[in-house]
C-alpha cells in the first residue's frame, strides 16, 4: 500500500492498517448515532436549540487598513513561492509551493477557516493589491450581475476540482506555479473590473472559505456554537446554494475515485495502476457526475420534505434555505479525508519551510528532522487516527441534522410539520453516514 504521499501526489495517503480493524461495528455504530441524533431532536423544544446556538459577544475589533496589510504580506509570500516552483527542486516534497498549496493551504487552512471562522478574507492574496491600485485612481464601474456571480464561483471550483483530481501532474512545482499565477491574474483582472465584491461572489476561494467560514466559532465580534452562523444567515441564492452541496460532493468524489471499487468500476486493475493520464477522463466525468447527482438527491429529498410536511414553502426555497446545514458533513469528510496526508505531509511542509531552495538552510532551526510514517504501522496509532476520521464524519452528519431541524422548526408553522420535512433528510444524512464511513475503510489502489 500507498504510506507516502510522494507517490500519491494531491491525494492522501492511504490508510495503512485501518482495514484490519472491525470497520463493520464502528460503521454501524456512527450511523446509529446519526439515527438516534434525528430521534432525539423529535423531543427537543425549539427554544433549546435556540439557546444552544446563541453566540455571545465579545466586542468588535476595528479592522482599519490591517486587512490590506495583510493580503499585501500574503501577496508577498505567494509571489515568493511561486518563484520558489519554477526555479527550486523539482521534487514535489522538497520544492515549498506543492507543499504550501496542497497541504498548509488546502488541507490545514480550510480546517482552520471552518473551525475559527473568515480567516480568508485577511489573506487573500487579491484585496490588498487591489486596494494599492483603487488608491492610485485606478478604477471600474462595470457591474457583475448578482445572479451571475455565484454561477462563476462555482466554474471556477469545478475547474479546480478537475484539476486537483485529473490532472496528471498537480504536484509538479513548475506546472503548479503556472496554473497558480494564471489563476491569481484572471482573478485579479476580474476584481479590477468589478470591483472587490468580485472577490465575495464570484471568486471560487473566497466563495468557498466564506462558505465554510459560517461554521465558525467567531464572526462579528461574537462566539458561539459551530454552526450559530448558519442558523442567522439569510438564504443563499440558488448558484451559492448549489456551490455549498458540491463541496460535499466534490470531497466525496476526491476519496471515491481511489478506491478499488472505483477502479475496478472503471476497468483498472488497482494493483496495477498506471498511473493518473490514465484516467483523466474517467475522472472528470465521475466529479462532475458525481456532483449533478448529489444535487438531484438534495433537491429531491428536499422536494418530499416540503410535500410530507404539507407545503409552506417553494421548492427553490427550501434548496436554498437547507443547502448551509451540508457543510458541516462537507468540513467532516475534508478532515478525514485529508488527515493521513496531513499527518505525512505536515512534516514535509516544515522541511520545506525550513530549506525553500534545497540549499541545505535551517531557516527554522529544526536540525536533523527525519520525516516519519510509523504511526501507519501499529494498531493503536491506526485507530486512533480512523477513529478521528470516522468522528469527523459522524460529527458532520449529526450537526447537519440538528441544523436542518433548527432550520425546519423556522420554515414551517408547527413542530409537527418541521419534524415530517425532515423524514427524508434524515434517511439521507443516515444513508450518506453509511457511504461515508464505508468509504474510510475501503481499499484503494491509485
Amino acid at each position: 500500500m500507498t504510506l507516502i504521499p510522494a507517490k500519491a501526489g494531491a491525494h492522501a495517503s492511504e490508510q495503512g492498517l485501518v482495514l484490519l480493524l472491525p470497520t463493520d461495528v464502528y460503521i454501524s455504530a456512527g450511523a446509529a448515532s446519526v439515527a438516534a441524533t434525528v430521534l432525539l431532536l423529535a423531543l427537543v423544544p425549539e427554544r433549546w436549540l435556540a439557546r444552544l446556538f446563541a453566540p455571545l459577544w465579545l466586542g468588535r475589533w476595528r479592522r482599519g487598513h490591517w486587512r490590506v496589510v495583510s493580503s499585501l504580506a500574503s501577496f508577498a509570500v505567494l509571489m515568493a513561492l511561486l518563484w520558489a516552483g519554477i526555479a527550486g527542486a523539482r521534487d514535489p516534497l522538497s520544492n515549498p509551493l506543492p507543499l504550501a498549496v496542497w497541504t498548509v493551504w488546502w488541507i490545514g487552512f480550510t480546517v482552520a477557516v471552518g473551525t475559527l471562522g473568515d480567516l480568508w478574507a485577511w489573506l487573500n492574496p487579491w484585496s490588498g493589491p487591489a486596494a494599492v491600485l483603487r488608491a492610485l485612481g485606478l478604477r471600474s464601474s462595470w457591474h457583475l450581475p448578482h445572479r451571475v456571480a455565484p454561477w462563476l464561483a462555482l466554474a471556477g471550483f469545478l475547474g479546480f476540482g478537475g484539476f486537483l483530481l485529473a490532472d496528471p501532474a498537480p504536484s509538479d512545482p513548475a506546472r503548479l506555479a503556472r496554473v497558480v499565477g494564471l489563476y491569481w491574474l484572471a482573478a485579479f483582472l476580474g476584481t479590477l473590473a468589478f470591483g472587490p465584491r468580485f472577490l465575495l461572489r464570484a471568486e471560487a476561494f473566497s466563495v468557498f472559505f466564506r462558505a465554510y467560514a459560517r461554521l465558525g466559532l467567531f464572526a462579528r465580534g461574537r462566539v458561539g456554537l459551530t454552526g450559530w452562523q448558519i442558523l442567522r444567515m439569510r438564504a443563499p441564492s440558488v448558484g451559492l446554494a448549489v456551490f455549498m452541496v458540491v463541496l460535499l460532493g466534490s470531497g466525496s468524489f476526491d476519496g471515491l475515485n481511489e478506491t478499488f471499487w472505483w477502479l475496478a468500476h472503471i476497468g483498472m486493475n488497482p494493483l496495477e495502476f498506471p498511473g493518473r493520464s490514465a484516467v483523466v477522463f474517467q475522472n472528470l466525468a465521475g466529479l462532475y457526475g458525481a456532483n449533478l447527482m448529489l444535487v438531484a438527491a438534495f433537491a429531491l429529498v428536499v422536494r418530499l420534505g416540503i410535500v410530507l410536511a404539507g407545503g409552506g414553502i417553494g421548492w427553490a426555497e427550501g434548496f436554498c434555505r437547507f443547502a448551509p446545514t451540508i457543510l458541516p458533513i462537507a468540513l467532516g469528510y475534508h478532515v478525514a479525508h485529508y488527515l493521513t496526508a496531513l499527518l505525512v505531509d505536515g512534516q514535509y511542509a516544515l522541511i520545506a519551510g525550513s530549506d525553500p531552495l534545497a540549499r541545505g538552510w535551517d531557516l527554522l532551526g529544526l536540525g536533523t528532522f527525519y520525516v516519519t510514517t510509523g504511526f501507519f504501522n501499529t494498531t493503536a496509532t491506526v485507530k486512533v487516527i480512523f477513529l478521528t476520521q470516522a468522528g469527523a464524519v459522524i460529527v458532520g452528519h449529526m450537526l447537519s441534522v440538528v441544523l436542518a431541524h433548527a432550520i425546519a422548526l423556522r420554515a414551517f408553522p408547527s413542530p409537527r410539520r418541521a419534524l415530517l420535512s425532515q423524514l427524508p433528510m434524515a434517511a439521507f444524512m443516515v444513508a450518506y453516514t453509511l457511504f461515508g464511513l464505508w468509504l474510510l475503510a475501503s481499499p484503494r489502489g491509485a
